[in-house]
């Protein structure tokens, strides 16, 4: 039987910086984004946006939330399996394509975890699991674009 979970994120844009929004350039683009009990993440838009460099952007979160939901995933499914993983560290990247009327959309994302395995025997047994990993992630499931992966392993 299929139930629902729900998640409450709280969004304050802190970019007034006098005149609100009286023209595109008289504001800055910085938000908090909070969820109750958790510490704050100070994000703003893409710098190409005129967002702050030093703050995360949706689309960088966007990545780093198919990254984590992966790896938890495949973590889950190497431990069924008897796989011993003892470090994962992935270094994802995203493709967005903005059309000249300034909508746009991710057209990929490729995740490029680098694994270590406690026995390489197990590599193509813990390769497979990337698929499964990525049918069973939430957020992969909630995306209209692939979400692709290149594992490199090693024995650790």
């Amino acid at each position: 039987m299929s139930h629902q979970h729900f998640y409450r994120v709280g969004l304050k844009w802190t970019g007034n910086l006098g005149t609100g929004t009286s023209n595109y350039k008289s504001y800055s683009r910085n938000h908090i984004i909070q969820v109750e009990g958790k510490v704050s993440i100070e994000s703003s838009s893409d710098p190409l946006f005129r967002g702050d460099p030093n703050r995360y952007n949706p689309e960088e979160m966007l990545v780093a939330s198919l990254s984590s939901c992966h790896m938890l995933w495949y973590l889950h499914f190497c431990a069924d399996a008897g796989i011993i993983v003892t470090s994962y560290q992935d270094n994802a990247e995203g493709i967005m394509t903005v059309e000249p009327s300034g909508a746009g959309q991710f057209t990929e994302v490729v995740l490029k975890p680098k694994i270590s395995l406690a026995n390489m025997q197990m590599m193509d047994q813990a390769n497979a699991l990337h698929e499964k990993a990525n049918a069973f992630c939430f957020i992969a499931r909630s995306c209209n674009f692939p979400v692709k992966h290149q594992a490199v392993y090693s024995i650790g």
